[in-house]
């Protein structure tokens, strides 16, 4: 599998930018909007967004059943931002109609990091991937609250790293925030890697996607 055709989700978010990232790092990419077309992918990749809005689309084009299907059935998934939040088992400051695919075993905080003014960029440092800090892109971004014992903590964050200061609180000096994730074939981050033109995360995806990661 020396290209694996992944998949981005192409209901809601920046969806371009993850489709020429995968190119970038190795893979055939293809938007998928219809169950047909998830069933032609060997992974995916669900994109920020607004994540209340893509589970409300996913259920409108008849893509949350078979999706749950493909994740439960181990298929490889990376969610950026609001695709953190769709993968996470649990949410805290959802909306009341907040739905998830779920299947990482972990606790996100939806907008933890605050609203779109409160964006900001950090240098995040990710052993997985070898080399310097990501420049990593934080849009009215989750953080991980909590992890399960099957889940990999792959990055954290500081609030002396981020440029803006949680309406949720930075915590004590130093205290860290998760913001990178792996649990099996599922990857989540907080942030957007599709922004940057860093491939990093997309080609440690492809890889994990081809069984080398």
């Amino acid at each position: 599998m020396s290209r694996p055709r992944v998949g981005v989700l192409a209901l809601q978010g920046d969806v371009a930018e993850h489709l020429s990232a995968l190119g970038r790092a190795g893979a055939q990419p293809v938007a998928v909007r219809r169950p047909a077309e998830l069933a032609d992918v060997d992974a995916l990749v669900l994109p920020g967004g607004e994540s209340t809005t893509i589970a409300l689309l996913l259920h409108r084009v008849g893509l949350d059943a078979p999706l749950r299907e493909r994740l439960a059935a181990g298929m490889p998934a990376y969610g950026s931002c609001a695709g953190m939040i769709l993968l996470a088992d649990r949410v805290l400051d959802g909306r009341a109609d907040q739905q998830v695919l779920g299947g990482i075993d972990m606790t996100v905080r939806r907008n933890a990091f605050g609203r779109q003014v409160d964006s900001f960029e950090a240098g995040v440092e990710v052993a997985a991937l070898g080399g310097p800090p990501l420049r990593a892109v934080f849009i009215r971004a989750p953080w991980v609250e909590a992890v399960g014992p099957g889940v990999v903590v792959l990055a954290q964050v500081t609030a002396t790293d981020c440029a803006t200061m949680s309406p949720h609180g930075a915590g004590p000096a130093g205290a860290a925030r998760i913001v990178a994730v792996r649990q099996g074939p599922l990857l989540a981050t907080s942030f957007h890697p599709e922004l940057t033109g860093d491939t990093r995360v997309h080609g440690y995806f492809v890889d994990m996607v081809r069984g080398e990661a």
